[in-house]
This record gives C-alpha cells, sequence and structure tokens, in this order.
C-alpha cells in the first residue's frame, strides 16, 4: 500500500492560468441536507467552494434556504424536491451525493432522482446517507465516474465486513467489487482505485469531530471539478483535507470543519507556489 505525499499534491495542484474564468473549475452539486442535518451540506458546499471549486449549487430542503445564503452566498441553491433539479444535474461536472441527506422516503426519491439523471462522463461522489442508502435497499448502479467515500460503520454496511475485520487485505477485495474509487475512511484513511492501493499517513484525532467527512467529500469534489478525473486529484484531496487539519491542531485541540474550510485556500496557494518553484 503506498503512502500519498505532499510531493502529489504540489503537483496537482498548480498556479491558475491568467487567462481562466469560473467555469474552468468545475460545476458542482452537493445533494443533500435535510431538515435535521442540513449543516453536512452546507459544510461540505463551502468545502468546495473553499478548495476552488468553480461554480458550486447545493441541493437540499428548502428550509436550509436561508442558512445556506449566510453562510455561503457564493452558493446556488434549489429544493431537492424541486422539478428542474434532473436537468440541474445533467450540466455538473461532479455531483455529491449523501452529506445529511438521510434515509426516509424522501431521500431515496432523491437518490433516485441522481441516479436516473447522471451520466457515465460524470463524476458521482456517493457519501453519508447515500451509501446506507444504496447498502439497505441494494440498489442498482447507473453508470458514472464513481467515487465512494464511507467511514468505517457505512463501509460494513456495503460491503459486508465487519469493523473488526476490515484489514487492507479485505477491503481491497471488497472495493474491487464496486465502480470507481473507494476511500474507507479512518485515523489513515485507505484509497482504492481499480489498479492500486493508497493510504493516507497525516491526519489526527483532532478531526474526530462531526461534519469532518463532509468536509472531506466538498474538497474531493473541487479538486476533480479543478484538476480532472484521476487518481492524483483524489489522493491529493485527501492528504489536502487531514494536512490542514494537522496544521490547524498543532495549537487547537480540535480541528472544527469550519476552521479546516477557512484554510483551504492559504494552504492551497502555498502547494501552487512550491509548484511553481520547482
Amino acid at each position: 500500500m503506498q503512502l500519498i505525499s505532499a510531493t502529489l499534491v504540489q503537483q496537482v495542484i498548480q498556479p491558475r492560468p491568467t487567462a481562466s474564468y469560473k467555469g474552468n473549475y468545475g460545476r458542482i452539486l452537493i445533494v443533500g441536507g435535510n431538515a435535521r442535518f442540513g449543516g453536512a451540506a452546507i459544510l461540505s458546499a463551502s468545502a468546495a467552494v473553499y478548495a476552488g471549486g468553480g461554480l458550486v449549487s447545493v441541493a437540499t430542503d428548502a428550509v436550509n434556504r436561508d442558512a445556506l445564503h449566510a453562510r455561503l452566498p457564493e452558493a446556488m441553491i434549489i429544493p431537492y424536491d424541486d422539478a428542474n433539479l434532473a436537468d440541474l444535474l445533467q450540466s455538473m461536472t461532479v455531483i455529491v451525493i449523501g452529506p445529511g441527506l438521510g434515509t426516509d422516503e424522501t431521500a431515496l426519491k432523491v437518490l433516485n432522482t441522481v441516479f436516473e439523471a447522471v451520466a457515465p462522463e460524470q463524476t458521482l461522489i456517493i457519501d453519508g446517507s447515500a451509501i446506507t442508502l444504496v447498502a439497505t435497499h441494494h440498489m442498482r448502479l447507473p453508470k458514472a465516474r464513481f467515487i465512494w467515500t464511507p467511514h468505517q460503520m457505512e463501509w460494513q454496511r456495503l460491503s459486508g465486513i465487519a469493523i473488526a475485520a476490515q484489514t487492507p487485505a479485505a477491503n481491497q477485495a471488497a472495493a474491487a467489487k464496486l465502480p470507481g474509487t473507494v476511500i474507507v475512511k479512518s485515523h489513515r484513511s485507505e484509497i482504492f482505485t481499480p489498479t492500486r492501493s493508497y493510504q493516507n499517513p497525516v491526519g489526527s484525532p483532532a478531526m474526530a469531530t462531526g461534519g469532518s467527512g463532509d468536509t472531506l467529500t466538498g474538497i474531493i469534489a473541487a479538486f476533480v471539478g479543478q484538476f480532472g478525473h484521476r487518481d492524483a486529484s483524489i489522493l491529493a484531496a485527501v492528504y489536502t483535507h487531514s494536512a490542514v487539519a494537522d496544521l490547524i491542531a498543532s495549537d487547537h485541540y480540535v480541528a472544527l470543519p469550519s476552521m479546516v474550510i477557512q484554510a483551504l485556500p492559504g494552504y492551497m496557494a502555498k502547494m501552487a507556489a512550491a509548484s511553481a518553484n520547482d
């Protein structure tokens, strides 16, 4: 299992060309956030914006509209039961489904809408509640460029491997049965692409707080939107999330997701500068 390094991050995060516009950096849609867990979708969208996503939209329960506008005016919003959602989905580069979505009938209907609308060339990040829905309902998967982001309990539901038995070899075998890339989140997250396996060597207990996973999905979405759907982009996103949290943890007991999000542009600027100087 290969370790991800800061060198890889520098290879991925490049200085932006002078002739740029927002459309160059990905169209990202975060689908999630029911009336109870709206913060999850807001954190994921915030991470996508602060990590450089060009155009970020959120499909969420309408009750979250005011909070989202107040917290993140850069993002657009559509209720996830809006009849126009299917059309919006088709215009996206990256779709994140699951942060705070819930597992009720409404959530299942939203997930089915996404599965019916997604196209093979789009990146589809399956996170949180969406993983549980897929596992519980044995849902048929559409054609898309998949990224799965389960924590260990969600991975147990999806793979059938008990947490105590989640060894790298067992995880790799199970991940090979799923389309795309699987990120099994833990204190040393494991990433399984269709051809190779990696481990994230950074991160600390300071990240063990609600919303960290939602933040990661937003960073991955932004990196794929900007730097392309490739292994390096996904790996760099995972490393960046933990590396930024480690910087915060050097003088804070807890690396809150909102703190990580705020620090993303500065960290990425340093990586881009290092890349330019190589």
